[in-house]
């Protein structure tokens, strides 16, 4: 699409950027976009299991496929027309996929063969992954703003980089052509 890897970092990161200083000026907004992309992943989903049970040699993966579908359906309505009780369930998803990965990650530090610094990374970052899904289980409502902040300074700070690693790129690229004019 884009004529040089340069140009497409530095495109990402201007849409990342914005994409942050959406989120961070409008976090109800962020929410309910999330929400809308739940509902429309449950959606798809729905038109892949009638596809598959389509496809399905027997009655009982016909049925499987079928009842998924009518349960993915189920909840992309119900994320549509409740986004709020929606936008709750997803941060106590979110929560407790944080405690779990970081329960792994805190005994993965104990695993034998690991260097101390390892050790050392797995430890703190399984507690912070354990304290972040902690906090989202016990004040979801403020979780679900917080998910959207926290989206929103990740994305200012990966647009910040994609570009620096464009401008990086762009001029690394123009030094090895004036290399290569002065060689041949």
């Amino acid at each position: 699409m884009f004529k040089s890897t340069s140009t497409s970092l530095l495109v990402l990161g201007a849409l990342a950027i914005i994409a942050g200083i959406i989120a961070l000026a409008w976090p109800g907004v962020t929410v309910l976009a999330l929400v809308i992309l739940f509902a429309v992943y449950a959606f798809t989903d729905a038109g892949v299991q009638a596809m598959r049970a389509s496809r399905s040699p027997g009655a009982g993966p016909v049925a499987g496929h079928l009842l998924l579908a009518v349960l993915d359906l189920a909840a992309g309505v119900t994320a549509l027309v409740w986004p709020a009780p929606t936008a709750l369930v997803l941060v106590i998803v979110v929560g407790l996929w944080a405690f779990v990965s970081g329960c792994t990650e805190f005994f993965a530090a104990f695993a034998s063969g690991e260097s101390a610094g390892t050790r050392a990374l797995f430890t703190v970052g399984g507690l912070v992954s354990i304290a972040f899904g902690a906090v989202l289980f016990a004040r979801p409502g403020v979780g679900a703003v917080t998910l959207a902040l926290m989206f929103g300074l990740f994305a200012l700070i990966y647009g910040i980089f994609q570009i620096c690693m464009g401008v990086q790129l762009r001029h690394t690229g123009q030094t090895l052509h004036s290399v290569l004019d002065h060689t041949g």
